[in-house]
């Protein structure tokens, strides 16, 4: 039988050092590379000066409910460089004669938006060509018909 006659390490101020720069460290490591995911995939800006919207937050959403009344419809489609949205109004018939853009980008990041003016497509609905990469994608719409006021709608599509 043999007897392990090692004396026990002790713990020092070094070891204690060590240990306090590894765990802040790590915490530090990690914010800094949330920050920088966080600042460099979304604005984060919604509005420009939230007070100032504030004051017409009744106003904007009256006009939002009349546009909701209109039972109004927006489909869109993405192939081959092409952007498409049909639009129906609540009979399911197709709403022409009026001026459509879009806004197309990933919903939270800015980097890629870009406004596009829909023009007149045949079979009736709006187009425009753009080049899309496969992921998430929000459409802004805007349609602006003679004698209303405009019609917004944002919808979510992917592309494979």
């Amino acid at each position: 039988m043999s007897v392990n006659s090692r004396a026990p390490r002790e713990f020092t101020g070094r070891h204690m050092a060590l240990v306090m720069a590894l765990f802040f460290g790590t915490i530090i490591s990690v914010n800094v590379t949330m920050a920088y995911f966080a600042e460099s995939t979304w604005s984060g800006l919604v509005v420009e000066n939230s007070y100032v919207a504030s004051q017409t937050f009744d106003a904007d959403t009256a006009k939002r409910e009349q546009e909701v009344a209109r039972g109004w419809d927006a489909r869109v489609a993405y192939a081959d460089g092409q952007f498409r949205v049909d639009f129906v109004d609540a009979a399911g018939k197709p709403v022409t004669d009026a001026a459509a853009s879009v806004t197309i980008g990933h919903p939270v990041n800015a980097n890629f938006d870009r406004t596009l003016t829909l023009e007149p497509v045949a079979g009736g609905g709006y187009g425009a060509k753009t080049q899309l990469t496969s992921g998430r994608w929000e459409a802004r719409l805007v349609l602006t018909a003679e004698g209303l006021t405009p019609w917004h709608r944002a919808v979510r599509f992917s592309v494979e």
